[in-house]
């Protein structure tokens, strides 16, 4: 069985997204993926996907800082994860990481391949969020 200290986890998605940093691996049909992340707004990384949200549901401990999830065109309050807090964001939501924060996520490996698939392109791209 595969065991691993969240900072040991291959860059890039072992490469399969190599301009993201996004630390991650597939395990059976979960993604275990760290997040190192900025203050930064992730909203304008979800155009071009359906609805221009996130379409990745996401299971998550924050070791720091804090994010809050917002669900663009609904009626759902807005989500916030703070320093020791486990949380569910379910897929139509933006995130938006309030303070630099690390974070470690369990995700649907092809919702999350999907995502990640859309940040590479952009990124190629030059687009750097």
């Amino acid at each position: 069985m595969p065991v691993m200290k969240p900072q040991e986890l291959p860059e890039n998605g072992g490469g399969r997204w190599p301009n993201t940093g996004f630390r991650s691996v597939r395990w059976g049909d979960i993604e275990v993926g760290y997040t190192i992340a900025p203050p930064i707004d992730c909203t304008p990384g979800y155009q071009g996907l359906p609805g221009g949200v996130c379409n990745c549901p996401h299971y998550g401990y924050v070791f720091k800082g804090r994010l809050r999830a917002i669900y663009p065109g609904t009626d759902w309050p807005d989500e916030t994860a703070v320093t020791g807090d486990v949380y569910f964001f379910p897929a139509g939501h933006s995130l938006i990481y309030e303070e630099a924060s690390e974070v470690l996520e369990l995700n649907p490996a092809a919702a999350l391949d999907a995502l990640m698939n859309h940040f590479e392109k952009m990124m190629a791209s030059g687009w750097s969020g």
